[in-house]
């Protein structure tokens, strides 16, 4: 049987064409696929990468743009898996502009929805920098100072802050035990130091008229609590000490009558203040009075002066930062990120 020449059979440009087309086709395919992939790789790697920031310098550089910080948050709340914030367990389709969609409800929502970003004009950059700023610098910063770094009016960086702020309470609710040192204090200035025509009369010592009392609890090399309280009467200190602290817990304070109730509870020591006693072995108060002192520092060199109705907010501020002075920066920075669930509208602040 003859050979037969296959080139002379089929036309060459005709071969030549098809053989063309079909590396054309398949190269693209090869591309999209490896564009895809490297696009992911990419998104997810940056989103590690981000988390490794030491200065504002760092943050600006890993944040440069509204959408790296709309990937990192997504990234650290819902890693792949997102979650309608109007019913969990819904299907969610993914619509564009980061946009989802709630299979159950029907509506539409973002990474920054129920959460302190949400519905603000403000872009995620400054947000990212003023959430920084105020976990990172150890007194805090005015309103004033942080308009001015930002760029924005005063009155935005006050509802800013204190949007930041409502969340700071996820560190104030702490089960203490071992060691524990409770202590009171007051938030207010002196009489003695107001103009003539600014004193109280009948503010001196214990009064609440011009102060403010709060009491707090820490256990040693752990966690701080600290609350504002309606007065210190044994009742009152009593109440806040069996909410926080564990009845195996030894239990220190100065010699208060306010604290006599709780010798009944816990293994109670007092150090006598009275009577120039600050350490008696084990039994002191100083790692509280260490509290007080930065949370004093803070108040009256940063805010200089805080509403009775706020103080609570500024209180949990100063919790937060001790609770986490142990954290690395970038650790602080991304724990509040994961906990900005409590939105806060500037009518529920003034009014509520």
């Amino acid at each position: 049987m003859p050979r037969i020449n296959l080139i002379k059979v089929i036309d060459k440009e005709e071969f030549y064409k098809k053989v063309g087309n079909y590396i054309q086709l398949y190269t693209k395919w090869i591309c999209f696929y490896v564009i895809n992939f490297l696009h992911l790789l990419y998104k997810y790697a940056d989103v590690m990468i981000n988390t490794n920031f030491k200065s504002i310098l760092d943050l600006i550089k890993a944040f440069p743009d509204e959408q790296s910080c709309i990937d990192h948050l997504e990234k650290l709340r819902w890693d792949g898996d997102v979650v309608s914030p109007f019913d969990p367990d819904s299907k969610v389709y993914n619509c564009k502009g980061n946009k989802y969609r709630c299979k159950n409800t029907g509506k539409y929502f973002n990474v920054k929805t129920n959460t302190i970003f949400d519905n603000t004009k403000l872009g995620l950059q400054k947000w990212f920098l003023a959430i920084y700023i105020v976990t990172s610098h150890k007194k805090g910063i005015s309103s004033l100072q942080l308009g001015r770094d930002l760029d924005i009016t005063q009155k935005s960086a006050w509802f800013m802050l204190q949007r930041i702020r409502k969340c700071f309470g996820i560190e104030n609710n702490n089960d203490l035990d071992n060691e524990v040192e409770a202590d009171e204090t007051y938030i207010g200035g002196k009489n003695k130091n107001r103009h003539a025509n600014k004193k109280i009369d009948g503010s001196q010592g214990r009064s609440t008229k011009d102060k403010v009392p709060v009491v707090g609890m820490v256990e040693r090399d752990g966690k701080l609590n600290a609350y504002k309280v309606e007065d210190v009467k044994s009742h009152t200190l009593t109440r806040e000490i069996i909410k926080n602290v564990k009845e195996s817990a030894k239990l220190y304070t100065d010699e208060w009558l306010g604290y006599k109730g709780v010798s009944k509870i816990y293994d109670h020591s007092i150090v006598k203040h009275n009577q120039y006693q600050y350490v008696n072995g084990r039994i002191h108060t100083n790692t509280i009075e260490g509290f007080w002192s930065l949370l004093k520092r803070g108040i009256y060199g940063i805010y200089h002066v805080t509403s009775r109705k706020h103080l609570q907010m500024y209180v949990d501020e100063f919790v937060f930062r001790y609770n986490t002075r142990k954290h690395t920066t970038e650790n602080r920075f991304n724990l509040l990120l994961l906990n900005l669930q409590a939105k806060l509208t500037y009518k529920t602040l003034i009014n509520g």
